[in-house]
């Protein structure tokens, strides 16, 4: 039997992109009784910590719970991180529920652009764990969007060439992340109907010179359980790659360490194994 290792990439009712319904309150602590149920032993709460002003957005781009923050221009207005409000329900579920790990974290997006607004936060020693994610591009007229609207305009090719040219400059520019999330997250959104199957062959220089810029720089890059694809563990030991975090992005306590011990087999296929701590990064 697989030992579970710490799910260091869950959000709870803390994240703006959770659902809106009432059922969503009180999700952290669902979701820390089911990491027990499960045998999970320790949690990062790692909600979206997110400053794009300048967001844009075409219909059915967003999650049908986030069509709030959309304005009648297309233009996302997201609501501020409520950091006081999230330390306390993490004190509470610590207090309620001893016997499990519970960090907190961040997932950090553009990090390269956003560092200083973040710097408070940050430099608080509240949160113990960053993510750094890259969820935006530059898209026209000095605003950004994410790769789903970018596949409307552009070649998928190209949009994804410029999602991966973006990943050193944001490793670069940046050095308040640990963690480099979902590596293929413009991958998710991949329009297969008009540009056939994703083949990362296709892609393999862009993707390997990315994770050597995220290996010389020291951090670690997360096996993200939502879509576990063997290239990725491959090709980042290979470029020089010596830690990998694990974390299932769930958005919901189901979700919760979806696929864990098949990522946990495929990271000790490279040579990756546990630290001392089950929320230690796994090195090699």
């Amino acid at each position: 039997m697989t030992t579970l290792t710490a799910d260091a990439h869950v959000h709870s009712e803390w994240s703006w992109d959770y659902a809106s319904d009432p059922a969503s309150q009180g999700s952290m602590a669902r979701t820390c009784e089911r990491a027990i149920r499960i045998g999970l032993p320790a949690i990062v709460f790692t909600e979206h910590l997110d400053f794009a002003d300048d967001w844009r957005v075409g219909e059915g781009d967003i999650g049908e719970h986030a069509q709030k923050y959309v304005d009648s221009t297309g233009r996302v207005i997201l609501p501020p991180f409520d950091a006081d409000g999230y330390l306390e329900a993490i004190d509470r579920c610590r207090h309620d529920y001893p016997e499990l790990r519970i960090l907190t974290g961040v997932e950090f997006g553009q990090p390269h652009l956003w560092d200083a607004r973040a710097a408070s936060l940050l430099s608080s020693g509240a949160i113990d764990r960053v993510n750094g994610s890259l969820h935006m591009l530059p898209f026209e007229d000095g605003e950004c969007t994410e790769p789903t609207t970018l596949y409307r305009y552009r070649p998928a090719d190209e949009v994804m060439w410029a999602y991966l040219e973006e990943i050193p400059r944001m490793v670069a520019e940046s050095d308040t992340f640990e963690v480099f999330t979902h590596i293929d997250y413009a991958v998710r959104s991949w329009p297969i109907a008009v540009a056939g199957p994703f083949n990362p062959r296709q892609f393999e220089e862009g993707f390997r010179a990315a994770m050597r810029a995220i290996a010389r720089s020291g951090r670690a890059l997360e096996m993200n359980t939502r879509r576990l694809e063997a290239w990725i563990p491959q090709w980042w030991a290979e470029e020089g790659g010596r830690a990998v975090s694990f974390g299932s992005d769930a958005h919901g306590p189901d979700a919760l360490a979806a696929n864990f011990p098949n990522a946990i087999a495929m990271a000790e296929s490279f040579g990756f194994g546990p630290g001392s701590r089950p929320e230690d990064l796994w090195s090699r």
